[in-house]
């Protein structure tokens, strides 16, 4: 799946105008093509944040690998703590802070797996030692040692030494479908501009309301 929305941005749709749109998506595409100019890092690091068995917020980074209309979709080992965790509640949170561009963008909504087919064709055009990684790795689990790891990279390279690399049965993607999107830009003074999106469902209209900073 590509890294930015096919979605073409109308002419009239400018950062310095955000908060004209009516839309999000587009909004969200815009921002992130500047934010992958101007990130020194990775604009598409943001924070997964989901719940575990016992109600308690769990939060981490990681890295947008393509969004479009039906949501925005992540990769992991599915039995990681987030795995487990968007097995048991089906939401998440996700927020985006390019710094470079003093703004941010909050997610929330419902989870779904990706198609098999995408998956399988995500992990076909990750680099080899990632492929091998993400066999070797128990994600989440105890490690004795860092010396157990590298062995296991050792083996899995071995086992897969020659042709292609399949993706682990454990290891897929996950789509965030927002119900709620908030675009937030830094001004001075603390009086930042926040505009939020809302929908009852992921195939409703959306609704914008200006929010105080």
């Amino acid at each position: 799946m590509a890294d930015s929305s096919p979605i073409q941005h109308p002419k009239e749709l400018t950062a310095g105008d955000f908060t004209e749109a009516d839309e999000p998506l587009r909004l969200f595409a815009l921002w992130f093509e500047e934010a992958k100019r101007s990130e020194p890092s990775d604009a598409s690091a943001m924070t997964l944040a989901t719940i575990d068995a016992e109600g308690l917020p769990n939060a981490r980074m990681v890295l947008l690998k393509g969004f479009d209309e039906r949501g925005f979709v992540f990769y992991t080992n599915v039995d990681s703590a987030k795995g487990r965790e968007l097995g048991q509640h089906a939401k998440a949170a996700l927020v985006f802070h390019w710094k470079s561009l003093n703004r941010q963008v909050r997610l929330r909504g419902t989870v779904e797996p990706v198609d098999p087919s995408e998956a399988d064709g995500y992990f076909a055009s990750r680099p080899r030692l990632a492929q091998i990684g993400a066999w070797a790795s128990k994600q989440s689990a105890p490690l004795e040692s860092r010396m157990a790891f590298e062995k296991a990279i050792a083996l899995t390279m071995a086992k897969y030494a020659v042709g292609t690399v399949p993706r682990p049965p454990n290891w897929s993607g996950y789509r965030v479908m927002p119900l709620v999107m908030e675009f937030w830009h830094d001004r001075p003074y603390r009086l930042h501009d926040r505009i939020e999106f809302r929908r009852a469902a992921a195939n409703a209209p959306w609704n914008k309301t200006r929010l105080y900073p």
